[in-house]
């Protein structure tokens, strides 16, 4: 009799594309992926998720004493691996916030975001449309870096987008620009392709809410840059738009 191959459930599915994307962009010409250790990645995953408990929301008068609150954390791994909490750098007025995914190296070690590579390049974007780390706010999604720049991980996430909730509702800016797929989608809850994203606004909890490219994007695809290009242009239009409108 002939044996029927067994289903994957939706979950495991997505898990396993995601491991052969990651393989085909890592330029493996053959695309190897483990069903078992994905099956019990998956039900890792499903175990976090009923660890992480809801805490109480606490609001802060200040970025300052929301960081003082924050900077020592360890809710989760990530604090025994970093060597600094990277909080964020800007103006805590910011009309405009950019938010990237991570912290790298360069990050990890000095405290601040985006001052590596990707850092230097999106300083000179900013320059390129009148904007600057002194009238933005900058920052990540996470606080602390991954081992080796891996990308965050649910649980990490969802114990730490809370931390950006709060810078956001401290600054209250008028416009978001996520930085990479991974900021965006969380941000907007969504699995849509950043491609797809891109070229319109979005509603971020009643803020307008933007999707570009990440930087370190561009240093490795140069054909991004015309699109980034386009996208901050965008935003400094509406920007101008804003606040030609006090």
């Amino acid at each position: 009799m002939a044996q029927t191959k067994p289903e994957l459930d939706s979950k495991t599915a997505a898990l396993m594309e995601k491991a052969a994307i990651n393989q085909i962009e890592n330029g493996l010409d053959e695309i190897v992926v483990n069903l078992s250790n994905v099956r019990r990645k998956n039900s890792k995953l499903q175990k976090t998720k009923v660890v992480i408990k809801k805490s109480k929301i606490v609001h802060y008068n200040s970025l300052d004493e929301h960081y003082k609150a924050i900077c020592n954390c360890k809710k989760c791994d990530l604090s025994k691996t970093r060597n600094k909490f990277v909080y964020g750098v800007g103006n805590p007025n910011a009309d405009v916030m950019f938010v990237g995914e991570a912290p790298g190296r360069d990050e990890d070690l000095k405290g601040e975001p985006f001052v590596g590579r990707a850092g230097q390049l999106l300083d000179k974007i900013l320059t390129a449309i009148d904007f600057n780390r002194d009238n933005t706010y900058i920052l990540n999604m996470l606080k602390c870096r991954p081992p080796e720049n891996r990308d965050p991980q649910p649980e990490e996430m969802a114990l730490c987008l809370p931390y950006l909730a709060e810078q956001i509702r401290i600054i209250q800016p008028k416009i978001i620009c996520a930085l990479g797929r991974i900021s965006a989608q969380a941000l907007l809850q969504t699995k849509t392709p950043l491609g797809k994203l891109r070229k319109q606004w979005h509603d971020f909890n009643g803020i307008l809410f933007m999707v570009t490219y990440h930087p370190a994007a561009l240093l490795r695809f140069q054909s991004y840059k015309k699109d980034t290009w386009e996208d901050v242009q965008m935003l400094r239009a509406k920007y101008d738009e804003l606040t030609a409108k006090k």
